[in-house]
């Protein structure tokens, strides 16, 4: 388990203060003409492996620089966890974003005394002199020559599940099985559409019809996924796989970070607890018991407090919020039990892709 050290605490403490939320790119170059949140595409796609333009599979060459606060970044982290990859390729914390872009941690990290910089967007810069738009949590940077490889993060953990194979620790999930491979792509695309991006295309609207649009949907694929795990102990049955990954990167985060943020929008008594879902909240229990947050994502999710005995705060999209429980409060509720042990069930569901243009699906 990794923990927060008191030198990894001071470095976030010491984060640049955060641009107002008003001005975040997202609320203005990321926004289609009817008032819609639509996120930036990934500007570097590198892929790990032995074929043309790809980068090669070294222990300890590769740093993942990420934000733990960040869902997209998490995914990483968990996944490397459970493939027992955390020391292969090692992590570097950015502790905060303003209008230069995401800062690397004094701590923890050698990337700044190498390269001369504490600013990840130097690093993309440095790749790639034409970079626009902004450095996104996660991005890989290869440690020989200073250059991003990938900040991907849709598919990052498939790389990790896959081209990394060969080191992947002796009891490790196969959490990418072939057989399922294109039902696991298409489910990751309905979970990153409708509920990872799903918080943000409501958070970030300018609309408030958009973020209508998105609220209705993200409540209609919770109501989904709830009926969905009623006789299934993972999405995919009784094996862990990626979608659970990333289904678990948002409702571990919800109540705290994103729940906020929304109910400013819409008010209290119209925004959804992750509760209302009472399969989909055991389900979550379920997989942060099997270490899906570990101490520092525990911090980072205001569920443990620091070295300092101080909890993490929040800003930008949820901002501190009305009602919430204390930090101990929550993680005792995270660690109730949650009693879906005998749960097996099915590895297929209604959908997506019970059908239709199934014989066309051609993901890579």
């Amino acid at each position: 388990m990794a923990t927060l050290t008191a030198e990894l605490e001071n470095d976030i403490k010491a984060r640049p203060a955060p641009v107002p939320q008003g001005s975040f790119p997202e609320l203005s170059a990321e926004q289609t003409t009817d008032g819609a949140f639509r996120r930036q595409r990934n500007w570097f796609t590198s892929h790990f492996g032995t074929g043309p333009g790809e980068f090669p599979v070294e222990p300890g060459r590769y740093v993942l620089a990420g934000n733990t606060g960040c869902g997209w970044n998490r995914r990483q982290q968990i996944v490397l966890r459970l493939l027992g990859l955390t020391e292969v390729v090692p992590f570097a914390l950015l502790t905060g974003r303003d209008d230069d872009g995401w800062v690397i941690a004094q701590h923890g990290n050698t990337l700044r005394e190498r390269f001369g910089t504490e600013r990840l967007n130097d690093f993309y810069r440095r790749t790639d002199p034409n970079f626009q738009g902004r450095g996104t949590s996660p991005t890989v940077i290869d440690t020989k020559t200073g250059f991003v490889v990938s900040n991907n993060y849709h598919l990052l953990s498939y790389e990790w599940e896959t081209a990394w194979s060969a080191h992947h620790a002796p009891d490790a999930p196969d959490l990418y099985p072939v057989p399922l491979r294109r039902e696991i792509d298409l489910l990751n695309q309905q979970i990153f559409d409708d509920v990872n991006n799903g918080t943000y295309k409501q958070i970030f609207a300018t609309n408030p019809a958009a973020a209508a649009a998105a609220k209705a949907v993200f409540e209609a694929r919770l109501a989904d996924y709830d009926f969905r795990l009623a006789s299934r102990r993972y999405l995919f049955g009784p094996r862990i796989t990626d979608s659970d990954v990333r289904l678990f990167q948002t409702l571990s985060s919800y109540e705290r970070g994103y729940r906020p943020g929304i109910v400013r929008l819409f008010g209290e008594d119209k925004t959804v607890h992750l509760t209302a879902y009472p399969n989909l909240w055991a389900y979550a229990r379920d997989l942060f018991a099997q270490g899906f947050a570990d101490e520092r994502e525990q911090y980072f999710l205001g569920l443990l407090p620091g070295p300092s005995g101080e909890y993490a705060k929040r800003g930008g999209l949820g901002g501190e919020g009305d009602n919430l429980p204390s930090g101990a409060e929550a993680l005792a509720r995270w660690r109730e039990p949650h009693g879906r042990e005998s749960l097996t069930g099915s590895p297929f569901y209604s959908g997506p892709g019970g059908g239709g243009s199934f014989e066309r699906w051609t993901f890579a």
